[in-house]
């Protein structure tokens, strides 16, 4: 179920960018709505909504609009109901849920058939909330959207196949009269004109009333409303078409004769063309949501699982936090956990981007989804149904391809005006022919009003954007990154500064201990049993290294601890054996007031060798400087060198000493750096850093990196960091490499590119050709496009359209993941 009540509604017809800017209107005005989001390419409205029975009241008003939601219906087995009350709970329970349109309860045979909205609650949350309220439930009989959207793909080929064969006898007899003068005197030698035009009046009849009724269906209401779509104007086109021959067939005396004509081919043709059109796009906007159905396929269904000390195959959506899971060789990980017993390589490539499998043993994390290569092993599961990495994944995506950037205002501007603008300049058009042009003029005022309301059909504006994002940002989930917010896209392509956190971002995020300097009057392992009692209790990185370097020395840090404190930024306190112990920054000491002797020598020598220092002091008296030291990935220098070649400046922001933090940077060829800072000093060093209106992205993994990412333009998380830091980030690099930032930049830079060109064809395409539409050129050359050749034109621009944003399936990654 979605969060934060946030829905992602699935429609119906949305065909150009004019639908799009109405159902926004409609939805933005309603109570308890807001910030609306709706995207032509995979026809989807999210919303935000006060409270789950909106939803209800927002499905009638699309439907009423003529843009259907898409219903789900699901049939729960159910126990233990027994009386009226128990259906009058059910009703209430499931009615609360988000998604739910309608429900209904049948005692006796103990089910209940649900109706739901796509996208936005599932038939296995639907079961889990009934057994949760009490009614233990299994799901009995559902609905497939994948089938249905098979089916609708199936209905337009149909429909598209329909309409080309009753069209084929008059397009081949029409032109074939042009071509080979012969066949037009055969026609009229034969069966005669007004026969020949009867049947061609049955077949386009045919074919507008069948294939060709959905234009009608959509787009007379649509007009009659005020608010003219795609539908209107080629419902308009072909029913001019149409109409002006079938006078001219049956009530011929009304029209001139010099100017009788029948245009049955043009309506038949343009319908073709269009269907032909929409059949192309269909299968384009298949393959724009390929990355999504790829990460869907990679979720299990079964699982074996230990229960009752019998190894037995459950569903995967039966499956609990703590439930034992079997693994084989081969086998695809059901959901995320921790081995519990054996040993495997895991391939871990379509979560992470990383080709190499990696090598698992007990204790260490496995992710659903991922595939097991030849040992076997056992997990104990820590994520479940929606909780489990995958899915969350999937959800991030869907969210990021729904997006609607910036630059989108320029076509919701321009679409608002633009199909009544064109109605406008349609209607001019046959005025001026009428008026001006040569004879037969009627039938050129036809031709060139028809022509312009066909050509200027603005489906390709409406798919410029969000095809080009849906490809882009699952080119790049395949990639290990996951743009969590698809404004991200565009923000990044702006980024001048790239801010870095060191500890786990520049390095790896495993330090060790590599200097232990003992005060006079302590000894290494007293004052390490000490500091490791302490440090046992903390999750930082050095805190770990230090505790590792103690039972090394067969020190057992698992002591009794009292009165444990953590100064965030600064250190630790707490006692052992009724000694008080601190452990952290100089800071720390000068505030304690410890007096430091001569160890602030020692500490700037280790600083100047890139060692991270830290204090131990007990009972008020400095105990030893401990020296650590975190190796720097042996990425960061490469993707440094790469920033630089992009023209970005790179800083550090770290709460590391200056000597440290410049060792590091002259390393890896850093060109600014901060460093001393607090957590809460990140988000002022930001500013610092940001100048003059500048934009920065920071790139960080841990809790402490929270804030800053929050606060930057963009904001990078290490995806090996904390849930925390990655809810704050906008991307999420999945890999744990710094490689990924450079990938990141190139997925934004196509995925922006590939979007101004789409813009750039679909506005260009109309500014040039609805002119011509009208007949601008006729007078210099003679030439005048006709409706058919209007409708071919714009049927490619959708498809060229789409094609230009599959391009973006072929991005790859600038830099291996190491």
């Amino acid at each position: 179920m979605q969060n934060h009540n946030h829905v992602q509604i699935k429609l119906d017809g949305i065909t150009c960018s004019s639908c799009v800017a109405r159902i926004e209107q409609t939805l933005s005005a309603m109570k308890g709505v807001g910030e609306v989001s709706v995207n032509q390419a995979n026809e989807t409205a999210r919303m935000k909504v006060d409270k789950a029975q909106r939803l209800v009241e927002i499905a009638q008003a699309l439907q009423k609009l003529g843009y259907a939601p898409q219903y789900g219906n699901v049939t729960l087995s159910v126990n233990s109901m027994s009386c009226a009350s128990c259906v009058n709970r059910i009703s209430k329970s499931l009615g609360q849920v988000t998604g739910v349109i309608d429900v209904a309860v049948n005692l006796p045979a103990e089910t209940v058939a649900v109706k739901f909205l796509q996208n936005v609650v599932s038939p296995t949350e639907l079961s889990s909330q009934l057994t949760a309220s009490g009614y233990p439930s299994e799901i009995k009989e559902t609905t497939d959207s994948s089938i249905k959207n098979k089916q609708v793909a199936r209905e337009i080929a149909y429909r598209t196949l329909w309409a080309a064969l009753l069209t084929l006898p008059i397009f081949l007899t029409e032109m074939g009269g042009h071509i080979i003068p012969e066949l037009a005197n055969v026609i009229e030698s034969t069966i005669g004109q007004q026969t020949y035009w009867t049947l061609q009046f049955i077949l386009t009849t045919a074919i507008l009333a069948g294939p060709g009724r959905y234009f009608f269906i959509r787009g007379v209401p649509s007009l009659l409303k005020g608010s003219p779509d795609m539908n209107s104007l080629v419902a308009l086109g072909t029913g001019a078409a149409y109409i002006f021959s079938t006078v001219s067939t049956f009530l011929p005396e009304l029209i001139p004769v010099e100017v009788r004509a029948v245009y049955f081919e043009a309506a038949a043709v343009i319908i073709v063309l269009i269907l032909l059109g929409r059949f192309l796009e269909a299968r384009a906007k298949g393959r724009t949501g390929a990355a999504i159905q790829k990460l869907l396929g990679l979720q299990v269904i079964e699982a074996r699982v230990q229960r009752d000390g019998e190894s037995v195959i459950v569903p995967v959506d039966d499956l609990q936090v703590g439930d034992v899971i079997i693994v084989r060789p081969g086998e695809r990980i059901p959901v995320d956990g921790v081995i519990v017993e054996g040993n495997s390589h895991i391939d871990e490539s379509m979560i992470t981007g990383e080709p190499i499998p990696v090598a698992k043993q007990a204790d260490s994390k496995v992710t659903g989804g991922t595939v097991n290569g030849a040992g076997g092993f056992s997990f104990r599961a820590t994520r479940v149904g929606e909780d489990t990495t995958l899915s969350q994944i999937i959800r991030m995506v869907e969210e990021a391809q729904s997006t609607k950037l910036p630059i989108q205002s320029l076509v919701d501007r321009v679409t608002q005006w633009f199909v009544p603008a064109v109605m406008f300049f349609s209607a001019l058009s046959v005025l001026a022919w009428f008026l001006f042009g040569p004879e037969p003029a009627v039938t050129m005022a036809l031709v060139a009003g028809v022509s312009v309301l066909i050509i200027a059909c603005p489906c390709a504006m409406g798919l410029a954007t969000p095809t080009s994002i849906m490809v882009g940002t699952g080119r790049a989930a395949e990639m290990g990154i996951l743009f969590r917010k698809g404004d991200a896209l565009q923000e990044l392509r702006s980024v001048q500064i790239v801010a870095l956190d060191k500890t786990g971002t520049l390095t790896e995020g495993r330090p060790e201990v590599t200097d232990f300097v003992v005060a006079q009057g302590f000894t290494k392992l007293e004052v390490l049993r000490y500091v490791a009692a302490v440090e046992a209790r903390s999750e930082h990185p050095i805190a770990n290294a230090i505790v590792s370097t103690a039972r090394r020395e067969n020190i057992d840090a698992d002591q009794p601890v009292t009165d444990f404190t953590s100064f965030t930024g600064y250190g630790v306190r707490a006692k052992v054996d009724d000694a008080t112990v601190l452990v952290g920054t100089e800071r720390l000491m000068r505030r304690e007031q410890i007096d430091l002797k001569d160890f602030p020598a020692v500490v700037q020598k280790l600083s100047r060798n890139g060692r991270t220092a830290l204090y131990a002091a007990i009972d008020g008296q400095v105990a030893a400087v401990i020296g650590v030291s975190d190796p720097v990935k042996p990425s960061s220098r490469d993707v440094i060198k790469a920033l630089h070649s992009l023209d970005l400046k790179v800083a550090m922001i770290t709460g590391d000493s200056l000597e440290t933090a410049q060792v590091i940077a002259e390393e890896t060829g850093i060109d600014h750096v901060v460093a001393g800072v607090l957590p809460d000093g990140k988000v002022a060093a930001l500013n610092d850093l940001r100048g003059e209106g500048r934009k920065i992205a920071f790139v960080g993994d841990g809790i402490n990196d929270a804030p800053a990412l929050a606060h930057a333009d963009v904001g990078i998380a290490i995806g090996t960091g904390t849930d925390v830091a990655i809810e704050s980030a906008d991307i999420v690099l999945m890999s744990g490499d710094l490689g990924g930032v450079i990938n990141a930049f190139e997925v934004s830079n196509r995925t922006m590119r590939n979007i101004q060109q789409n813009l750039f064809w679909a506005f260009g395409y109309n500014t040039a050709l609805i002119p011509v539409a009208a007949g601008l050129l006729y007078p210099f050359s003679g030439i005048l496009l006709t409706p058919v050749l209007a409708a071919g034109a714009m049927a490619l621009s959708s498809v060229f359209v789409l094609t230009n944003a599959l391009r973006l399936r072929k991005i790859v990654p600038v830099m291996r993941m190491l």
